[in-house]
């Protein structure tokens, strides 16, 4: 249990910790991307919606996860490489499909909210693992509040979509989104491999 004394000090690594790992900046190009042919007020209600599905998901495994997890027989690396997988066949069909695969994720948006913005692309297996990690290590009242700081900073982050798409502009944008979607690719293998070493560690 975290001290009153040392609270703000394990907050902000906490907090900081999970940002880098949620990285909301990164993707903008690809959430400006599967959002472009929206409305203003759709747009604002995806991203919402999408913050708020990310804020609940982190929650739930911050509070349940482990027991989640063993309820239905799954270890922590079976989920990080189904998570993996998950996110590597989404950076492949963004960057080879590219316009297709935007129409195809705008078929609902609420649907779109949740996936692929609010999980796997916010709220990544590594997202998960960090705030369970968090939750042994700092407490539960830190990792709630850390998930409520990220979620909302996500959420801005968000909003600013339509004002960096433009600054960028249509053909730019479409081509970092396809950059970014190569790291996600390549962070979604490491995720797949961190699973695969538990059962075959390195001799």
């Amino acid at each position: 249990m975290v001290s009153l004394d040392t609270f703000p000090i394990e907050l902000l690594k906490a907090t900081v910790a999970l940002f880098v790992i949620v990285d909301p900046l990164g993707p903008v190009p690809i959430f400006a991307n599967l959002t472009k042919d929206l409305s203003p007020q759709e747009k604002r209600r995806i991203f919402r919606t999408a913050a708020v599905v990310g804020a609940i998901l982190l929650a739930a495994f911050a509070l349940a996860g482990q027991e989640l997890l063993l309820l239905f027989g799954i270890s922590l690396p079976s989920f990080q490489i189904a998570g993996g997988l998950v996110l590597l066949l989404l950076s492949i069909e963004i960057i080879f499909r590219g316009e297709r695969s935007d129409k195809l994720a705008l078929a609902s948006v609420d649907e779109t909210a949740v996936f692929p913005i609010a999980f796997p692309l916010l709220v990544g297996p590594g997202a998960i693992t960090s705030i369970m990690i968090s939750i042994q290590s700092q407490g539960v009242e830190i990792a709630l509040v850390s998930i409520a700081i990220v979620m909302f900073l996500s959420w801005v982050v968000l909003r600013s979509t339509d004002r960096i798409y433009k600054l960028l502009g249509r053909t730019g944008a479409a081509v970092i989104a396809r950059v970014m979607a190569l790291f996600i690719a390549a962070i979604a293998i490491q995720y797949v491999l961190a699973g695969i070493r538990f059962y075959y560690p390195p001799a």
